[in-house]
């Protein structure tokens, strides 16, 4: 992990109420009001410590009708607890982990697609699925509402099999769907590949 990233999310922690809230939500999702009332606060309070913690993807938010519940990253928690011991124990002379994971990402993308950006085939192994359905995804814009009918047209550009690749989108999280209309979900939802 990048020393920027660390520094901002300790930067961002480096606050009694914020890890308070993060202690309520690692009991399960709550909204606002509900926060607000267990630590004694005022729901504008809340909703800045809140502000700052979405700000590092640490909790994301969903509406249920006219209510929005927060709920903590818990894989992105445990990366961030871990990363500091990483970089302090990392050689240096080796290349960074990230930079490791895209080149592996890109000699991927390069196998598996044309240069015209037609998807070869679906790869069968799941961390090269995930790979190529994110490069997919990567396309579409954040917080706007597609249709069924838009997301198929989208997919064809890639590949014929429009179906597969939506239901995989739902199965792997990188969108939501309700009532036919499909939107992408915060990145930190998103499937990992594991290590």
């Amino acid at each position: 992990m990048q020393l920027d990233k660390i520094v901002s999310f300790h930067k961002a922690m480096g606050d009694p109420t914020r890890i308070r809230i993060i202690s309520l939500l690692a009991q399960g999702p709550l909204h606002g009001q509900a926060i607000a009332g267990k630590l004694g606060l005022t729901p504008p309070t809340i909703s800045h410590h809140l502000s700052k913690l979405r700000d590092i993807s640490l909790v994301y938010q969903r509406r249920d009708k006219n209510t929005i519940y927060y709920q903590l990253n818990q894989k992105l928690l445990k990366q961030h607890s871990n990363a500091l011991l990483t970089y302090c124990l990392e050689d240096k002379g080796e290349e960074e982990p990230m930079d490791k994971l895209l080149k592996e990402k890109q000699a991927v993308i390069n196998n598996f697609f044309t240069k015209d950006g037609k998807l070869k085939s679906i790869p069968a192994q799941r961390k090269k699925k995930l790979y190529v359905f994110e490069h997919i995804v990567s396309g579409l814009e954040k917080g706007r509402k597609y249709p069924e009918k838009e997301i198929n047209e989208y997919i064809k550009k890639f590949h014929e099999d429009f179906a597969t690749i939506r239901r995989e989108f739902i199965i792997n999280h990188y969108m939501y769907r309700e009532n036919g209309i499909y939107e992408l979900n915060p990145t930190e939802m998103w499937a990992k590949t594991e290590g």
